[in-house]
């Protein structure tokens, strides 16, 4: 199967994942690292980036 390169950019950039409830949030890379994005539901700003499988 061959990986077509629009689908994984539309699944995986900018998708980052709360380290306190793993909920999903899509956010620039730079207001993650300056801390400007707050997770929707449990309101915490730790982020990792989504991991590729």
């Amino acid at each position: 199967m061959t990986k077509i390169p629009e689908a994984t950019n539309r699944i995986f950039k900018n998708v980052f994942v709360c380290k306190n409830c793993q909920t999903k949030n899509k956010a620039d890379p730079q207001k993650v690292l300056k801390g400007k994005v707050k997770c929707r539901k449990c309101k915490k700003k730790a982020f990792r980036p989504l991991r590729k499988k």
